[in-house]
């Protein structure tokens, strides 16, 4: 009686939508990959454009002073951001499907935090920055051009950070909160199924 009762009692939470692991292992090594994936090309592009803009530095050998500090500020913005989004890298990896469901949700919600901490603090570090980097280093290109040119190539400097800014970055990070969010969830689901599971085996 006791074992068709929890077969039913399976059986109704199948049947409701209950999250299986293997789907949930499936999705985390997919969530995993794109990450990984993400994080590479950014380091890539962020060192590739470091790297450009110092070879711009060598070979224009700017006068002003505000032009260097403008690069500076800007290199310095993207090894923050480079540094600050790695973080999460060895907590990814460090998931396998030998862990519980405990550990794989311990796991999850620190990545979630240190994604928290890119979006918020760091993302917005690194926009002011870049815009404080940029401003200064077209200052010394501007002030040679007419008064349209200049206000020209700062409105559309300042309308490409400002479109990155209220645009691009909500969606970015809206998207991967509720990918990470989806699957937590469905973690926490899952542990409070098992520990319901455990309880009523201890009671009979």
């Amino acid at each position: 009686m006791n074992s068709n009762l929890n077969f039913n009692e399976l059986w109704a939470k199948q049947i409701t939508g209950q999250p299986n692991k293997a789907d949930l292992l499936l999705k985390v090594k997919r969530l995993k990959k794109t990450h990984l994936r993400k994080v590479v090309f950014t380091n890539l592009m962020l060192v590739a454009t470091s790297v450009f803009i110092t070879g711009i530095w060598i070979y224009y050998q700017p006068r002003l002073l505000s032009t260097k500090i403008g690069i500076i500020i800007t290199i310095l913005a993207m090894i923050i951001f480079i540094v600050a989004q790695n973080q999460s890298i060895p907590l990814l990896k460090k998931m396998s499907e030998s862990q519980s469901n405990n550990e794989y949700l311990k796991n999850l919600l620190a990545v979630k935090n240190k994604e928290q901490f890119l979006q918020t603090l760091i993302l917005n570090l690194y926009f002011v920055m870049l815009a404080l980097g940029i401003g200064l280093y077209l200052y010394e290109y501007a002030s040679r051009m007419t008064m349209t040119g200049a206000l020209l190539t700062y409105g559309i400097t300042a309308i490409w950070i400002l479109f990155n800014w209220f645009y691009i970055r909500p969606r970015q990070i809206r998207k991967r909160q509720d990918r990470l969010n989806e699957i937590i969830n469905k973690f926490e689901i899952l542990n409070k199924q098992f520990e319901e599971e455990e309880g009523t085996s201890d009671e009979f």
